[in-house]
């Protein structure tokens, strides 16, 4: 196993799509629930222990073998507004192709084929990681940096904050990203889908129904 690999995929220049997608930052600015470094680390906190913890425990079980076909169907099951769903797909068909291409995978152009339209990004997160040689605890530490460190670059240039402050919230938030990870492995390593969390953010999903609706946006969610 190459550990440099894990720094490869977390990179936000690895062409998978994530700076195209605010996190539910956007809508959350427009409301007004993010105004400055304070609010943008509550939000971040709030999404990490809700749908981070649910991505990366996905992320983790499709790393550690379980069948990504039933973790997607799982995924399905625990993202109740469609607009969310039709973005955790299109993330998961643009991280496909980067990933079958940097790490060629059969597993990968199995699932690629299962779901021409797209599996759900953190399905797809830990099968990559999977073909790169990383383990589910490599899985879900991407998985989570991207769930906090996603809004905060789109705060950035929302808001204009300064990236500096924006650093600042995401290494405050480090301990608790390490908390998530090790409940994430710990539920993935059951070998169960059931046995998956499904914590909910609701006015993520309604954000996120809302801000499908604008005419004029920044990011696409």
């Amino acid at each position: 196993m190459s550990r440099a690999a894990l720094l490869v995929l977390a990179d936000g220049r690895f062409p998978a799509g994530g700076h195209a997608h605010s996190g539910g930052a956007e809508a959350a600015v427009k409301a007004g629930r993010i105004t400055g470094a304070a609010s943008l680390e509550e939000f971040c906190r709030g999404r990490l222990h809700t749908t981070g913890l649910v991505s990366a425990a996905l992320a983790a079980a499709a790393a550690a073998g379980t069948d990504p076909v039933a973790l997607d169907a799982a995924a399905d099951a625990r993202t109740p507004s469609p607009a969310l769903r039709v973005a955790a797909r299109r993330l998961g068909r643009q991280l496909m192709r980067a990933a079958r291409t940097t790490w060629p995978s059969a597993e990968l152009d199995a699932l690629a084929r299962e779901f021409p339209k797209g599996a759900h990004q953190p399905v797809v997160l830990g099968l990559a990681a999977r073909a790169a040689g990383l383990g589910a605890e490599d899985a879900a530490y991407c998985s989570v940096y991207e769930c906090v460190s996603g809004p905060a670059t789109a705060v950035v240039r929302l808001l204009s904050l300064d990236p500096f402050d924006a650093t600042g919230v995401l290494a405050r938030l480090a301990p608790e990203l390490d908390r998530v990870v090790d409940r994430a492995v710990e539920v993935a390593a059951v070998g169960e889908v059931d046995a998956l969390p499904a914590a909910s953010a609701p006015m993520l999903e309604v954000g996120a129904e809302g801000h499908a609706g604008w005419a004029v946006r920044l990011f696409a969610s």
